[in-house]
């Protein structure tokens, strides 16, 4: 069965948790993409937590730029999750490569998931108003790219306190 589903929710909130569990509950193997970069200790801590948890089964690809070449290689059928985009965003933000058009190959391959993909995302459009413009503009463009991501979705999940909640 293909489809993608969407996983968003605040910080802490479960997500990469829930979405770990919903793709160990298919066959394995499993493939998680992992978006993140290590800068400092407490995100090389991070990358440590959920590396401990996923048990065997999992084969980790490292994509904190190439996620369309990353998600073009997995094969037919075989569960993945990807976690997340909002690293992912933050990467080519940080790269100052082009945004829109980034966005819209990542959205044309999740168009036509090969497999059951799960994608974790951070909802940041809840808080305050950030007091400086990169973060304004960060909060528009992961705005914007949930948006797309979950147009396209079959299934979106909003997760609050560790309880997912089907909002599609």
């Amino acid at each position: 069965m293909n489809g993608l589903t969407f996983i968003i929710g605040g910080a802490r909130s479960g997500k990469s948790r829930h979405a770990e569990e919903l793709v160990a509950a298919l066959p394995a193997p499993w493939t998680y993409i992992a978006t993140a970069q290590a800068y400092d200790e407490e995100m090389r801590a991070r990358i440590g937590e959920h590396r401990s948890r996923r048990g065997t089964g999992w084969h980790t690809v490292d994509a904190p730029l190439d996620l369309t070449g990353a998600l073009a290689a997995q094969p037919q059928g075989q569960p993945v999750l990807v976690d997340c985009l909002t690293l992912w965003l933050t990467n080519h933000m940080l790269a100052e490569h082009d945004l829109d058009a980034e966005c819209r190959r990542l959205a044309e391959v999740f168009a036509s998931p090969r497999g059951p993909w799960f994608v974790v995302s951070n909802e940041v459009g809840q808080g305050i108003v950030p007091d400086n413009a990169l973060a304004r503009r960060f909060r528009d463009e992961a705005g914007r790219l949930n948006q797309k991501i979950a147009a396209i979705a079959d299934t979106v999940l909003m997760m609050v306190a560790g309880l997912p909640l089907k909002v599609k």
